[in-house]
């Protein structure tokens, strides 16, 4: 089986470096090249022809938002190349703004759980076989944010559920979530079912749909829209 190609991408020299390096050592994962801006980034993608894009959330030549521009651009024009975003910050906005075509093939991992045994790989193999990775940090975040606002709609959820709506926004399957909570599928369609009632939203099928569905819900009211 051919390994997946990764282009990796950030101003920092160590951080790269590092990336690489861990990247690397795994089998199946081949580092075919690496860059420090948004422009090279780009020209990579032209030449190099990744499986994968690696990139910080900021870079230059604006240190804003590169890492969010070149996943969408990249939807435009290479919809099969997944990219995986690094950032250092909890702010839904770009995370939102990273799913807002399509969380298929798109990820976001803070750069500190970078070194987290697996983190890293794992989020890459999820991006490339066409998921979506959202950092539990982030998710747990938001969900504990909205969960302190009593006066919210989280406040109806009961405990199970609450851990069943992480699950979801995280883009783990009806399968997966029943897996580590120990229960069958049907149980966890209930929850889900539940959660989307108590939310006013309506439930989908697709993973995707959910995980945007539950992240927009989090966004518009821990930022009081």
């Amino acid at each position: 089986m051919r390994s997946l190609r990764i282009v990796i991408a950030d101003d920092n020299l160590l951080v790269r470096t590092g990336i690489q390096a861990l990247v690397g050592a795994e089998d199946g994962l081949e580092v075919i090249g690496v860059c420090s801006g948004y422009d090279a980034l780009m020209d990579s993608v032209t030449t190099d022809e990744p499986d994968v894009v690696v990139t910080d959330i900021r870079m230059p030549p604006t240190l804003t938002d590169e890492g969010i521009r070149a996943a969408t651009a990249l939807r435009q024009t290479h919809p099969e190349i997944a990219v995986l975003v690094l950032s250092q910050f909890l702010d839904p906005g770009y995370l939102l703004a990273l799913i807002a075509q399509g969380s298929s093939r798109r990820g976001y991992l803070l750069k500190e759980r970078i070194a987290a045994p697996g983190e890293l790989v794992s989020a890459v193999r999820t991006v490339a076989s066409g998921g979506s990775f959202i950092d539990s940090v982030v998710v747990d975040s938001l969900v504990s944010a909205k969960a302190r606002d009593e006066g919210g709609a989280l406040a109806q959820l009961t405990p199970r559920e609450r851990e069943t709506l992480g699950e979801v926004a995280a883009g783990r399957s009806n399968l997966a979530i029943a897996a580590g909570f120990g229960v069958t599928e049907r149980a966890v369609e209930k929850y889900i079912n539940s959660i989307f009632l108590k939310l006013g939203l309506r439930g989908d099928r697709d993973t995707n749909r959910r995980v945007k569905a539950v992240l927009m819900f989090l966004d518009s009211h821990s930022t009081g829209k």
